[in-house]
């Protein structure tokens, strides 16, 4: 039996559904209309379908599914058609992983083909292993050998996403080099025509960087070669922002079988106390000290969820400035006891000041206290 769902009720049941997965007929309706449109060698969707997917069109009913520059985003797809890898930086929460995964689901139909690093990741996990009891009763063959992502990839011809690359160490990353360059990947265990795997038409590389973990294991100059580098910023627009969490808490909450959204007063007051605190400056130019904690729009799509996830089983279905008060303590203070007085501080100086919900949001500054 797949693991992949595919029927509209396999897909209810996984948590969160592969990006070619939730928007097949999005996916296959691009497929359609680019039926006679150029496309690089090994691409399911032209670099304009793929921008499209990502941005969306409401007269094609696509769907918009990321929040960014229309030049920057043909940056990224054009650097994937090329002979370069794609590495994605940014600030914690900025969609980085997001959008490799919507860049992927388009061009290559699967968005599966991940490696996740860390201190941990091993050469293993990144090109092959071995079946040891078919290795040792069968020797080095197709039967004995284990294909990592990036061995599949290269078989087949797919975008590859290596998340948090910086996170491994150097010698790790560095295996990168040779493929890059070369598009070839040695096998020196085996002996036959399996020794040496060339990469079909259509693979490629997209990695992407925290930009807090910049030093822990900073990348060779001759790996950051290989690679075009595009930096996804925070949205600045505030109701772009605004417009983005509303609709993903709705969709969250939909698929948790919680017949509620978050209020629009409410996202406001979430995501205008998420964009000040991130950014240390209110709407009216006043100077704050900025959270310690990543304030991003990942964490405020959390916070909205997690309110109305509270309120739906334990206070009849009422999404109220408690239960979004409530949620974002536990996304705002960390580990860092002085956010503390610098979340009092905002509330004392300028929740205080503000009408309208913005009162019942000063009153829950309780739980702050507890």
């Amino acid at each position: 039996m797949s693991h992949r769902p595919t029927t509209t009720t396999q897909i209810a049941d996984v948590q969160r559904p592969a990006a070619e997965v939730l928007y097949a007929e999005e996916l296959a309706r691009l497929a359609a209309a680019d039926a006679n449109t150029p496309k690089p060698a090994g691409w399911q969707l032209a670099p304009r379908s793929v921008l499209m997917f990502v941005l969306g069109d409401e007269s094609r009913r696509i769907s918009p599914k990321f929040v960014g520059s229309r030049s920057l985003l043909e940056r990224c797809i054009v650097a994937l058609a090329t002979n370069r890898g794609l590495m994605l930086i940014g600030e914690p929460g900025t969609a980085k992983s997001y959008l490799s995964e919507l860049l992927a689901a388009a061009i290559s139909g699967d968005s599966t083909l991940i490696i996740q690093g860390s201190a941990g990741t091993t050469e293993d996990a990144i090109k092959y292993s071995w079946n040891y009891a078919l290795l040792l009763a069968e020797g080095p063959n197709d039967r004995s050998l284990v294909p990592a992502p990036l061995h599949r990839g290269m078989s087949e011809g797919k975008l590859v996403r290596f998340e948090e690359i910086t996170r491994c160490p150097l010698e790790i990353q560095d295996t990168l080099l040779s493929i890059l360059s070369d598009r070839v990947l040695a096998i020196p265990e085996r002996e036959d025509d399996g020794r040496v795997l060339y990469a079909r038409t259509g693979f490629n590389l997209i990695a992407t960087a925290n930009t807090r973990d910049r030093g822990v294991n900073e990348m060779s100059a001759a790996l950051k070669r290989r690679f075009n580098f595009e930096t996804i910023p925070a949205i600045a627009s505030l109701s772009q922002e605004m417009d983005l969490v509303q609709r993903e808490t709705a969709r969250m909450l939909s698929r948790a079988g919680v017949p509620l959204t978050l209020p629009v007063e409410l996202t406001e007051v979430l995501v205008t106390t998420f964009h000040e605190l991130r950014s240390g400056k209110t709407g009216d130019g006043k100077t704050l000290e900025s959270l310690t904690a990543v304030m991003s729009t990942a964490e405020a799509v959390s916070v909205g969820y997690a309110a109305g996830i509270h309120a739906y089983y334990y206070d009849n279905g009422k999404i109220t400035s408690e239960h979004l008060m409530q949620s974002l303590l536990g996304s705002a203070l960390k580990d860092a006891p002085e956010d503390r007085d610098k979340l009092r501080h905002y509330f004392n100086h300028v929740v205080k000041e503000r009408r309208g919900v913005w009162r019942s949001f000063y009153d829950a500054r309780r739980f702050l206290l507890d």
